[in-house]
């Protein structure tokens, strides 16, 4: 599970060629049980000590029985949940408005008409670029900086055009109950600056900018080997200016909000005012600038780059963005390099998956007011809430029994987690589609509508009160999420499943798998960036001195047990860019464990097979993080994401938890045992 710092349904349908131990289900649309008790017994490596490898000794069985299906870069729980929902979806979609009554039935029927569109490869096949022709002349039409900037204004309200900042509507951070406009660094084309900065992905540069060449010759663009050489030398530039993963985790540092005339001053090589004036935006007063150091150079790039290089980047990142629904020309480039490539990823992905995927990022709510309807039980909403308190009773006792926290900062802690909201399965009103025009045969017409629809939805909403019932995310959506501005927890149904969640399982394997999940959102709250907001989500320091400066030494000592962590030779796990994931996981499963502990209401937990209590417990949390991964994958991972791979999500925290130390008597010698004075105790 990628949780995300505010990142599809059943492990008994699996893809062809993979022998994995399953559930008892055998179908999409019956609830699941993951063996006798919840747990997969069959997936350890009994050869395997948990002291030396705690993630290969309760998944090494399993590992060595899986094959990535050919068409996914990495393979886990997640994964065979999100096959199941994309199933369902499947079902939904190719069904339209059939079966569907009252305010849905449009929406479901318009779900199907995108669907549709998507799955009509003959036509689409018959247009090779001409969806793309409009833009592409537009481009080649534009006689100045300011005539492109237009442009990617423009396209902020449907289209492929993208400039080298990102604009968004995004709650205050420092009045939550308002909106503000955002911008953010852009501009880069691969996953990370790193592709463009680090011998280590000298290959994968060479490859993109083949790959630019590529693109810019199926558009008919003049000189694309040379044009090819100069976008890449734009985007390492671009690079070079920008602010790493790791820096831009500080809210202090991003929070910057300024006037037009301050942003105009402060990167004056961008033509702001053309820009601005057509992205639908009404006037605006203040502007959130996310990295200004790196907006200055950024923009003084493009104000010194020849307007033809501008001109073919633009043209390549339009093509580039809109590949995957064009003709198989089109989408054949984009998957060898976009997947094959960088990914490692070796076959394609089925068109229906691809067409499930594009319609539920487009129209996700309208899908999940079906999916919720037929998939998930109301019962299982109630179980999770009443887990849910647990947690935050068991985090609340752990915040009272910190020894490094002074009383006035717990104090403050605790008010904060009182006002947490928590969300489950799905939002309590569902979101309009009313407004937004789908056609069955034009696919990328539909694409445009959908992000003008979203683009306008989101401008409508500047002046008006911050919609707190509102989603982040879908309920067939396999993740879950802490947001810090409305200092919320939410978890989609989709995840309210085996690994995770099954309201028959014994309760250890809850606490361990959902429970851990959960903690792990509520600690996100009070890691190294939740921790700046307070209980009503606004940015600030609500800390003491001495408190927030004994956070960090425990913070650092984390980190520098994660930068030793090295899944290939010359590579390392990024301490400082993993650092919330981090602290959420070892928070939330150490608050799980007392959840789960207390649950017991001082009896001695059952032993079952033989196992007791904690045992069961810590197997169950490092069954959630089961996944194998291809090396490019991995290495991918470990530049552009804020999540450790999933072998250090569990080693990494158990070997923190003395609790684990005593469950599977690991002692010094084995290879995670860490000296009690080692382990680090933050939460």
């Amino acid at each position: 599970m990628k949780s995300l710092l505010m990142g599809a349904a059943a492990l008994a349908v699996l893809a062809a060629g993979v022998a994995v131990a399953q559930p008892t289900d055998q179908g999409a649309d019956r609830p699941l049980h993951y063996g006798k008790w919840g747990y997969d017994a069959a997936g350890e490596d009994p050869q395997v000590k948990p002291g030396d490898d705690f993630f290969a000794y309760a998944n090494g069985g399993w590992d060595q029985r899986t094959e990535i299906p050919a068409d996914k870069t990495r393979y886990g729980a997640d994964d065979v949940l999100n096959d199941t929902a994309e199933k369902r979806i499947r079902t939904i979609m190719e069904n339209g408005a059939s079966g569907v009554e009252g305010p849905a039935a449009a929406d479901a029927a318009k779900v199907g008409a995108f669907y549709h569109a998507f799955m009509d490869e003959a036509r689409i096949e018959t247009l090779g670029a001409k969806p793309l022709n409009p833009t592409l002349a537009a481009i080649r039409g534009a006689s100045s900086r300011e005539a492109l900037a237009e442009l990617m204004g423009e396209s902020q309200g449907g289209g492929f055009v993208r400039g080298p900042f990102g604009l968004f509507i995004e709650t205050d951070a420092k009045a939550p109950d308002h909106y503000i406009v955002g911008l953010g660094q852009g501009g880069l084309s691969l996953p990370d600056r790193d592709y463009y900065l680090s011998d280590k992905f000298t290959a994968k540069k060479a490859a993109y900018q083949a790959y630019v060449a590529q693109m810019l010759g199926l558009i008919g663009w003049d000189h694309p080997e040379e044009n090819a050489k100069a976008i890449v030398d734009l985007e390492t530039s671009i690079a070079q200016a920008s602010w790493s993963r790791a820096e831009r985790r500080d809210p202090d540092k991003t929070y910057n909000p300024m006037s037009p005339a301050q942003v105009e001053a402060l990167a004056p090589g961008f033509p702001w005012r053309a820009y601005l004036s057509k992205t639908g935006l009404p006037p605006v007063e203040r502007i959130d600038v996310g990295e200004p150091t790196a907006f200055t150079k950024i923009a003084a790039i493009y104000g010194a780059a020849p307007l033809d290089t501008l001109k073919a980047w633009t043209a390549f990142r339009a093509v580039d963005g809109a590949a995957p629904f064009l003709s198989k020309a089109f989408v054949d480039a984009n998957f060898d390099f976009r997947a094959k490539t960088l990914s490692g990823q070796p076959e394609q992905r089925a068109r229906w998956k691809r067409a499930v995927g594009t319609v539920d990022r487009s129209m996700g709510e309208a899908v999940g007011r079906v999916y919720v309807a037929r998939y998930f039980p109301p019962e299982a909403k109630a179980k999770i809430d009443d887990l849910v308190k647990e947690m935050q009773a068991a985090l609340h006792a752990r915040i009272d029994h910190l020894d490094w926290m002074s009383a006035e900062t717990k104090a403050k802690a605790n008010a904060k987690l009182d006002l947490f909201t928590v969300k489950i399965a799905y939002p309590d009103k569902w979101r309009d589609y009313s407004a937004l025009p789908v056609s069955p045969d034009d696919l990328v017409g539909d694409l445009k509508a959908s992000a003008a629809f979203e683009w306008h939805r989101r401008v409508a909403r500047l002046n008006q009160p911050v919609d707190r019932a509102e989603w982040g995310m879908t309920p067939q959506t396999v993740t879950a999420y802490y947001n810090p501005t409305f200092n919320e927890i939410v978890f989609p149904a989709a995840i309210l499943q085996p690994p995770y969640f099954d309201p028959d399982a014994d309760p250890a394997v809850n606490y361990g798998a959902i429970g851990g999940a959960i903690g792990h959102e509520m600690t996100h709250g009070f890691d190294d960036e939740g921790r700046k907001f307070n209980g009503k989500g606004v940015l600030t320091d609500w800390w003491t001195a001495d408190d927030a400066a004994k956070f960090d030494v425990s913070a650092k000592k984390l980190g520098a047990q994660y930068d030793t962590y090295s899944p290939y030779p010359g590579v390392h796990v990024k301490g400082d860019q993993t650092m919330g994931e981090n602290i959420a996981d070892l928070g939330g499963a150490l608050t799980a464990l007392d959840a789960y502990h207390r649950s017991l209401h001082g009896k001695p937990a059952p032993v079952i097979d033989g196992l007791t209590g904690d045992q069961r417990f810590f197997l169950a949390y490092a069954q959630s993080w089961r996944e194998k991964a291809r090396e490019d994958a991995v290495r991918q991972q470990l530049v552009s994401d804020v999540h450790s791979p999933e072998r250090y999500r569990v080693n990494g925290i158990v070997r923190n938890m003395d609790a684990w130390y005593a469950a599977f008597d690991v002692k010094p010698g084995d290879k995670l045992y860490l000296a009690p004075a080692d382990r680090v105790r933050i939460w």
